[in-house]
């Protein structure tokens, strides 16, 4: 594989470089890979990015090496990639956030060695509203992601008794996360509202393995149910992103079988996936998430 190429994707000639180097030393996984990855994805990817201003996690010398997050679309970029104003507090300036809204753009990025894709719960043209709410559960050493599903199958039962249907998928890296589409009127208020009451009511009801609290020293042996997730400013990693772990590793949708299954197993390996067998489950099963898209849930008032 050359050093240089010009990549021609969808009429849209992009230079990428550095084709070989390896970004993930301990899985000997190269950027032409990470970039090869993305567009045989991006099918099932695309639209859940469409139209969400997108942070850039970019590891120029690779996953052990220095990173920063880009939130203002590099001045560099090619005409043709879409941008969206968005207001910083942190910044207290407009900030020009890229929209990865087709393939040559998802291309463009990765050549960055954009590893992750962080997106907005909201999409461009109205900020203020999630089109989704998510809970993210981290654990705490010991715990690991088996706790997580004990805890995410928790989750889904109380969203169940209010009426909302819940997906899951791998944070791609130690945890499990929890989605409500809502695709109506909602605000973060609310989002953030009835999140943060229902992850003290997990943890009133299971405190020896729930936590809601943000502090790192509760943490220990514990899942934290993070709802803070649900607010404008922040973003959460895109499902099917590739995480920057030791293997490139992928934030997988899964089933709440599987997720009923690792608990059974307590083995934390079967919810973890790489970019090969992502490909493959969604050759078999489609697009998991698919739903987030389209389906309308009504917030309960808190």
């Amino acid at each position: 594989m050359p050093q240089k190429a010009e990549l021609i994707v969808e009429d849209r000639k992009i230079q990428v470089s550095n084709l070989e180097k390896v970004l993930y030393p301990k899985a000997g996984f190269a950027k032409g890979q990470v970039i090869d990855y993305y567009i045989r994805i991006a099918p099932v990817l695309l639209p859940h990015l469409r139209d969400r201003p997108l942070t850039m996690k970019r590891y120029p010398d690779g996953v052990d090496g220095e990173f920063f997050y880009e939130k203002n679309c590099p001045s560099h970029r090619p005409k043709w990639v879409q941008t969206a104003k968005v207001w910083s507090e942190g910044n207290e300036r407009t900030m020009n956030y890229c929209l990865a809204n087709d393939l040559p753009t998802l291309v463009w990025a990765a050549n960055l060695a954009d590893l992750e894709l962080h997106t907005s719960l909201s999409r461009k043209d109205d900020l203020d509203r999630p089109t989704m709410m998510v809970f993210d559960l981290d654990p705490g050493p010991p715990a690991d992601i088996v706790q997580c599903c004990h805890v995410g199958l928790w989750l889904r039962d109380l969203l169940a008794k209010m009426k909302l249907e819940s997906f899951a998928k791998t944070s791609g890296s130690k945890g499990l996360q929890v989605y409500v589409p809502l695709n109506t009127p909602a605000t973060f208020d609310q989002t953030k509202g009835l999140s943060r009451a229902l992850a003290q009511h997990l943890e009133g009801e299971h405190g020896s393995l729930v936590t809601s609290n943000m502090s790192k020293a509760l943490r220990k042996g514990k899942v934290f149910v993070d709802w803070s997730q649900n607010d404008e400013h922040k973003t959460t990693v895109t499902v099917y992103s590739v995480r920057a772990r030791e293997r490139a590793t992928v934030s997988a949708p899964v089933t709440w079988e599987e997720v009923q299954a690792c608990l059974e197993a307590r083995d934390p390996e079967r919810l973890s996936f790489d970019t090969e067998q992502v490909l493959a489950r969604v050759a078999e099963q489609g697009d998991l998430f698919a739903a987030l898209l389209s389906t309308h849930h009504q917030l309960p008032r808190v």
